[in-house]
């Protein structure tokens, strides 16, 4: 692929954001909508075809500001279940469950006059190869957990599975069905912001954190309980995968004490050979998953199609 080559990455989460890329990183200026992050919800109401139609108008906007320059393919970035061009689920956007959203992108696109494939990836997974084009480690297999609305879980390298780690099962009581799926003892339905709203409705998750701090004991031992969900995600998948490195992010990374966390850690990771793991908050960062969305893109141009 020519050097000059440029992908266009965009992500689909509390906002539409999208960015040019080539094999150094993010080109220019990031194109947001909504602007105003006032209206960073809007998203969430918005019927699928406008919200389709939204994201094209982005990559239109981000190609039509870099005129001349040869694009080669679009990355989108987006949550829930999404596999070979269709969203098999999205309990967070549930307006886009079953869109054939590459299919849908690439007719918007064309009808622009842009005719490059389109690759549609999960938005943790985005984050996972953003990290890895950053610090240059394409060769080497990264975690990440995504702590926000919902809980998302990317691997990079990616595999071709379901790959839904928000939806871990962490504890076996039948009172824990805040997921937003619906179903029963789920990491995101500890950890995710709505699932915390839902299950202090007189509290917002920060308050709950700050009167952690102060001493309520029932938020203290929700506290514990959070960190306890996070820890068993990370020991799952390293009794799966092996020891190595985890990033955490998201708007929600703040709520993260450390010490609390590798405490828990150390109680479900007893193995010597598994030990050898460490964990690393990175802010959020829209330019991360712009980044991702663009790699993925171009890696999936490069590797053969398969029968």
């Amino acid at each position: 692929m020519n050097d000059q080559a440029r992908t266009i990455g965009i992500i689909l989460s509390k906002r539409i954001v999208a960015g040019l890329v080539g094999p150094d990183g993010l080109i220019g200026a990031l194109h947001k909508y909504p602007e105003d992050e006032f209206y960073e919800d809007a998203l969430v109401e918005m019927p699928r075809e406008h919200l389709i139609a939204a994201m094209c108008e982005q990559v239109v906007a981000v190609a039509r500001a870099n005129e001349g320059v040869e694009l080669v393919g679009v990355g989108i970035a987006m949550p829930g279940v999404v596999r070979h061009g269709v969203v098999e689920e999205s309990p967070n956007l549930p307006q886009l469950k079953g869109a054939h959203v590459v299919q849908e992108i690439s007719h918007l696109l064309k009808e622009q006059g842009i005719d490059v494939p389109v690759t549609a990836v999960n938005d943790a997974d985005a984050v996972a190869a953003g990290l890895a084009q950053q610090q240059g480690k394409l060769d080497t297999m990264i975690r990440v957990w995504t702590i926000g609305t919902g809980i998302g879980f990317g691997r990079y390298p990616m595999v071709d599975s379901v790959g839904e780690g928000g939806h871990t099962v962490v504890t076996l009581d039948d009172r824990e069905t805040y997921c937003g799926c619906g179903g029963r003892g789920h990491i995101e339905g500890i950890m995710g912001h709505r699932a915390m709203r839902l299950r202090f409705l007189d509290m917002e998750p920060e308050d709950v954190f700050a009167a952690a701090d102060s001493g309520d004991q029932r938020c203290i031992e929700f506290k514990k309980l959070w960190h306890r969900a996070l820890a068993a995600g990370c020991a799952s998948s390293i009794h799966m995968s092996g020891a190595g490195k985890f990033y955490l992010t998201g708007y929600n990374v703040r709520f993260v004490e450390m010490a609390l966390l590798n405490h828990y850690l150390q109680q479900m990771v007893r193995m010597g050979p598994l030990q050898a793991f460490s964990v690393e908050i990175r802010p959020e960062n829209a330019e991360t998953v712009v980044v991702g969305a663009a790699v993925t893109a171009r890696l999936a141009m490069a590797t053969p199609a398969t029968a």
